[in-house]
C-alpha cells in the first residue's frame, strides 16, 4: 500500500508540472485548435486541381482519368494540361456524367526576366481565339525545338521518324511520350544501354543524357511571357496560381511579391512536390501576401512494374478545408 501511495502521489505531482509548464493561453488555443480539426474531419471535401491527360504528358485519356477520379472519391477536379485546353469539353462532360465538379485549367510555361516557371490558371474562357492564338505560337515553337532535338539524334546514328513520331501529338509535344517512342526501337534502346553502360534503360537516362544535355544541345521549353498571360486574363477572366513552387525554389518572398503586382492570385501548397516543411512555409507565405491557396496532385500515370505505390494519389489527398480562400477557384 506505501508503494501504491508513494506511485500515486508521484503521479499527481508529475500531471501538475506539466500543467504548470504550459501557459494557460497555449492550452486555450491547443484545445481550440483540437476542437476546429474534430470539426473539420466531419466536414471534408476531396479535390484536385492539375491533373494531366494524354493530350498532353498524360497517360489517361479524359474519360480514363474521370473514373479514376471518381474511384478516389474526388468532388472537384481541374484538368491542367500544358499549353491545350483540346479536351476541355470532354473532361466536363465525363466528370458531370459521374458527379465530379470540372474546373477548367491549363498549365502553362511561362517566363518573367530571366526566371522561367510554371503556373496553373483556372476558370477562363477556352473558347477565347486569343486564347487559341497563344497556344498555337508555343505549341508550334516546341514542335520545332522538338524537330531539331530528334534530327541531332538521327545525325548520331539514332532510328527515329521524326514526322511519324510529331505527327503522333497535334498539340502539345510531350518530352516523355516521345521518350517512350525512342526506347521502344530495340535498336534505340540497345545504342543507349551500350553507350551510357548500363544494364536497363530508363526514360529519365534519355532526357538527362540526350535531349538535355548541354553538350549535345539542350532541349528547352516554349515559354510564355507572363505579362502577356496577365493581359490575356484581363480579357477572358479566371485565376493564375503558381504552380509547386518549392519543386523549383521558387519561394523568395520579394518574386512572391512582384508576381502578385503583375496579377498572381494564388499559389500551390499541397503538392507531393512539397516536403512538409516547404508547405508550411509556403501556407505562411499564401496568408501574409493574401494569396488563394491551392492544391494538386500533379497525375501523369501508373508506374507499373509490382510495387504497391502506383502514384502519389496512392499516399497523397487534398482536402478543401485546408487551404484558404479555395472557394474562389471551386
Amino acid at each position: 500500500m506505501y508503494y501504491r501511495s508513494l506511485l500515486a502521489s508521484a503521479r499527481r505531482d508529475d500531471k501538475s508540472r506539466r500543467d504548470q509548464g504550459i501557459p494557460e493561453m497555449v492550452k486555450k488555443e491547443m484545445l481550440k485548435i483540437t476542437k476546429n480539426i474534430i470539426i473539420k474531419q466531419s466536414n471534408n471535401m476531396l479535390i484536385d486541381l492539375q491533373l494531366h491527360s494524354t493530350y498532353s504528358d498524360g497517360y489517361l485519356t479524359p474519360t480514363e482519368l474521370v473514373k479514376y477520379l471518381k474511384s478516389r472519391n474526388i468532388k472537384i477536379a481541374a484538368l491542367t494540361d500544358h499549353n491545350t485546353v483540346g479536351v476541355a469539353h470532354e473532361f466536363k462532360k465525363m466528370c458531370k456524367q459521374n458527379g465530379i465538379k470540372p474546373i477548367i485549367g491549363i498549365e502553362l510555361y511561362v517566363k518573367l526576366g530571366n526566371k522561367k516557371f510554371n503556373i496553373l490558371w483556372y476558370n477562363f474562357d477556352y473558347n477565347s481565339p486569343d486564347l487559341h492564338d497563344m497556344l498555337r505560337g508555343s505549341q508550334m515553337r516546341r514542335r520545332k525545338m522538338f524537330r531539331s532535338a530528334l534530327k541531332r539524334l538521327v545525325m548520331d546514328g539514332f532510328k527515329i521518324d521524326i514526322n511519324k513520331t510529331l505527327d503522333k501529338y497535334n498539340h502539345y509535344v510531350p518530352l516523355n511520350h516521345v521518350t517512350d517512342d525512342i526506347l521502344a526501337n530495340k535498336f534505340n534502346y540497345n545504342k543507349i544501354k551500350k553507350e551510357l553502360k548500363v544494364k536497363i534503360v530508363l526514360d529519365g537516362d534519355v532526357i538527362n543524357e540526350y535531349l538535355r544535355n548541354k553538350k549535345v544541345g539542350k532541349l528547352q521549353n516554349s515559354y510564355l511571357d507572363i505579362n502577356r498571360v496577365f493581359r490575356l486574363r484581363k480579357k477572358i477572366g479566371g485565376q493564375v496560381v503558381l504552380c509547386h513552387p518549392a519543386k523549383h525554389h521558387y519561394l523568395k518572398e520579394d518574386f512572391l511579391i512582384k508576381l502578385k503586382k503583375l496579377g498572381l492570385d494564388g499559389i500551390e501548397i499541397l503538392s507531393p512536390h512539397h516536403s512538409y516543411g516547404a508547405v508550411m512555409n509556403i501556407q505562411f507565405l499564401a496568408r501574409k501576401l493574401d494569396l488563394i491557396e491551392t492544391g494538386g496532385s500533379d497525375f501523369h500515370r501508373f508506374e507499373g512494374g509490382n510495387y504497391p505505390v502506383q502514384s502519389s494519389s496512392d499516399y497523397f489527398s487534398i482536402d478543401a478545408k485546408y487551404l484558404r480562400r479555395i472557394k474562389e477557384i471551386i
